[in-house]
């Protein structure tokens, strides 16, 4: 490999979310994290030699994204999706999630349903209920260890509720499904004919394993494209979240002024110098780089999976198709939800996302972020490892009684 995925480098101290604050959070300072979906990887040689181009210049007056700017985010499009976007669909926004509260501004009015699946990353549900909206779920359906869409609810809820948006999560966070062009062609001929604007949260795009393609939603049929919202960064792709910098995709012209016009109310009037430069960069010089972090991660994920059938058959991986984010289904250990977060934090000393907060019906679920050096994984792997072995024993002890 040209790129070093198994150095570890220290972020404790350098003002990390996921690092840093686990005093505020979990009120202790000792768990290993792997929760959020921050990557513990530094950005390649070339994107950083801009940055500090850019940082040595010294000025970092109002940005602007000018022509290099849209050139390399319309490149990365058609390159690695094979969709050609104009340059005026285009709007920057300091960050998805904040997209997606714009796009609630925007679009619809206190009271106004708005459908999501869960379980399914939880800022939706908190948008969602922040912005005064009803929120309805149709659960994805949950069966021989894969997910699926429960159409026929789907609709259902669409039509009873009077949906009037959906945040589709595509590629599905935190459970892994790249969706098919079927599901997604039949998910918006479903929104088409109940006017339902689909708001499609595809910041994991760029992450997908082999075999699998990620299908941008308006590019399943043609019609799709006049009503919906597609956000987009470079965030989670090159780990640049603290840049705070989105392209959001909105081919319709009056969407495109409404959406804008939020922004306006709001006072945000466009990104940073520093940011606009490291998106280009990324999107230029980033793909090699990418390319071999996905071989990484995909063997990050062989040996999740290995570990835990050899040595933790209690425990089963939800088998993902795209993003670095690993849905594990620990009903095999036989503990409430309560007990299997505090064996998690108190017994193993490690940091994932509990499952409850993704929905209500996943509390026997962790999710964690296996985009981290090998080792940091083993490390994690073995610490919860010895926390079930300490259930195993009590349990034998128990029944020996």
């Amino acid at each position: 490999m040209t790129y070093d995925f198994d150095r570890i480098i220290e972020r404790r101290g350098t003002n990390s979310e996921k690092w840093d604050c686990g005093p505020q959070l979990k009120g202790r300072d000792d768990l290993l994290p792997l929760w959020v979906a921050d990557m513990d990887f530094a950005l390649p040689d070339e994107v950083l030699d801009d940055m500090r181009t850019a940082v040595n210049h010294g000025v970092f007056g109002y940005g602007f994204a000018g022509a290099a700017y849209y050139e390399s985010v319309l490149a990365w499009y058609s390159d690695r999706f094979d969709w050609t976007v104009e340059r005026s669909w285009l709007t920057q926004t300091p960050g998805v999630v904040f997209a997606l509260g714009i796009a609630l501004q925007a679009f619809t009015n206190p009271g106004d349903a708005v459908l999501i699946q869960q379980p399914v990353y939880y800022p939706f549900a908190q948008l969602i209920e922040s912005n005064g909206c009803k929120l309805v779920d149709s659960p994805l359906v949950y069966e021989q260890g894969r997910y699926r869409i429960d159409f026929d609810d789907f609709e259902k809820k669409i039509t009873s509720s009077r949906v009037k948006a959906f945040i589709l999560c595509s590629p599905h966070n935190p459970v892994g499904r790249v969706w098919t062009h079927d599901e997604l062609d039949r998910i918006g001929r479903i929104c088409r004919a109940h006017d339902v604007l689909v708001i499609s949260d595809e910041i994991h795009a760029d992450f997908t394993y082999p075999g699998y393609r990620h299908h941008v939603f308006p590019t399943v049929d043609p019609s799709f494209a006049e009503r919906c919202v597609v956000c987009t960064a470079p965030s989670k792709t090159f780990n640049i979240a603290g840049l705070q910098i989105a392209n959001i995709v909105i081919p319709n012209e009056e969407l495109r002024t409404r959406y804008r016009k939020a922004l306006e109310r709001i006072g945000y009037f466009g990104a940073s110098p520093l940011s606009l430069e490291t998106c280009r960069s990324c999107y230029t010089h980033g793909g090699p780089w990418l390319d071999e972090l996905k071989d990484y991660l995909a063997e990050n994920l062989r040996f999740l999976r290995n570990f835990l059938s050899e040595r933790m058959p209690e425990i089963a991986l939800v088998e993902p198709q795209g993003t670095y984010l690993a849905w594990l289904d620990c009903s095999g250990l036989s503990l409430d939800d309560a007990r299997l977060e505090e064996l998690m934090v108190d017994d193993a000393h490690v940091w994932l996302d509990s499952g409850s907060m993704f929905g209500p019906r996943s509390g026997q679920f962790e999710c964690v972020n296996i985009a981290c050096p090998r080792a940091t994984l083993e490390r994690a792997l073995e610490q919860i490892e010895s926390a079930v072995g300490k259930v195993r024993a009590q349990r034998a002890a128990n029944r020996k009684r």
